[in-house]
């Protein structure tokens, strides 16, 4: 039966490989958002010519959108011979900063030992590549197929997916009636299914103190030395919390199945050279102040057992007491995001697909997981009430937004095979099927 499907992905392999070279070629970086419209015209005139009803969609007003970044994303539809279920395969085409260590072109798009080199690669132009020619390959098998077959492309998800996946979902785009199953290929491993994600909540905290003069400190009050505090009380108090709270969730790798924390940037006193209110190019001395402000944004990942009102009152009544206890300690905390954990459940009718599709293919059980860090799922499941989604791609978990990111040829290929085999199970009512 899959016999057909098979051959085709084989033989698109030259393009499979073209394919995912030309996205990793178009330099998307987030932020702050380059590259979105021709990332999405090259995916949209590909898929246009094959069939599929394109959408360009900018989601304005919407953070970080701009005339000169317009969050524009692309949708693509093709229709069936008659009504049937919707599958839908979401990828996003923003990547991370390139960082430092390479040893080849981040976007270049390297092909070498049998891997795919680049920005992107891994995390996760592989695996909209892998969706794109699994889908050509099960219509071209199967041009008589019932219901409709989605692909997007959609930005911002490095940064919370509010442009992208989060505004979609708003528009209703992510629910039912329209969309039935869900699969995100985010680079999971091409022999596990990802049912979800562990929570997060973003925040901002400042402390505040008066500005003076650095030869006489004694006649201000230095915010740093306050934010100081609060880091000390994090190590001693805090992070050592946080290392007994343990979940039963299958989330990979072992270390994040405690909950975690990350500092994720400190900005104190004066701007860094080239900084707010300074030119790019400078580079002389800074000005003698004590700092009258200084701010921490906090990562914080937390667990399904864990409830988001006991995840933030950990870090208030940490301020709480150094307010009550350090002299001229003040704070301000302000949100920026947050998201509770989210999973599938395991005989969802995708899960099942993509699991048949996984023994067919590689020969081997499922792996069942929970992801680290969150992505769009949450936006389906919080926003889009649409529960029957996962995430299944090609890619090694470990290699995203690392230097020298790539992803294996055949493992796309492997993973286009049972991405094909889950459409046939979940177009054709078939996924009643072996459960592991």
């Amino acid at each position: 039966m899959h016999q057909e499907v098979d051959r085709r992905i084989d033989d698109k392999k030259s393009d499979l490989v073209s394919l995912t070279v030309d996205l990793i070629r178009i330099p998307t970086i987030n932020p702050p958002g380059d590259a979105y419209v021709p990332c999405a015209e090259y995916i949209g005139n590909r898929l246009q010519k094959r069939g599929f009803h394109v959408e360009y969609i900018r989601a304005r007003d919407t953070p970080g959108d701009s005339d000169a970044y317009p969050r524009t994303n692309v949708m693509a539809r093709r229709e069936g011979k008659g009504p049937g279920p919707v599958v839908h395969f979401n990828s996003h085409i923003d990547v991370v900063e390139v960082g430092h260590g390479w040893t080849t072109d981040p976007f270049g798009g390297e092909v070498r030992d049998g891997k795919v080199y680049g920005r992107g690669a891994c995390d996760m132009k592989g695996g909209l590549a892998a969706s794109i020619i699994a889908a050509e390959a099960y219509i071209e098998a199967h041009p008589d197929f019932y219901g409709a077959i989605e692909i997007s492309g959609t930005v911002d998800e490095e940064s919370g997916g509010f442009g992208g996946v989060a505004h979609l979902a708003s528009l209703g785009l992510f629910s039912k009636p329209r969309v039935d199953h869900v699969i995100i290929p985010e680079p999971l491993n091409k022999d596990r299914v990802c049912l979800g994600h562990r929570g997060v909540w973003w925040a901002e905290i400042e402390t505040f103190g008066t500005q003076a003069h650095g030869s006489m400190p004694f006649l201000g009050d230095s915010a740093v030395r306050h934010m100081g505090s609060v880091l000390h009380a994090f190590e001693t108090e805090l992070y050592p919390q946080l290392a007994e709270k343990r979940t039963q969730m299958p989330v990979v790798p072992e270390g994040a199945k405690q909950s975690t924390m990350n500092l994720n940037s400190i900005h104190g006193g004066e701007a860094e050279r080239g900084g707010a209110g300074k030119p790019d190019d400078y580079d002389g001395l800074p000005s003698p102040n004590v700092a009258e402000s200084c701010r921490l944004v906090l990562d914080r990942r937390f667990l399904i057992e864990e409830d988001i009102r006991q995840v933030k009152s950990e870090v208030v009544d940490i301020l709480e007491g150094l307010r009550s206890n350090r002299e001229n300690f003040d704070y301000a905390l302000r949100d920026i995001m947050e998201v509770l954990p989210t999973m599938t459940e395991r005989d969802a009718p995708v899960v099942q697909a993509v699991s048949q599709g996984i023994r067919e293919v590689i020969g081997r059980e499922p792996e069942y997981v929970i992801s680290p860090g969150t992505y769009d799922q949450k936006h389906i499941a919080r926003i889009g009430h649409l529960h029957d989604c996962i995430a299944y791609g090609p890619g090694i978990l470990d290699l995203a937004h690392m230097a020298d990111e790539f992803v294996g040829i055949d493992d796309m290929l492997e993973s286009a095979k049972v991405m094909a085999r889950a459409l046939h199970f979940l177009l054709s009512g078939q996924q009643q099927i072996k459960a592991g």
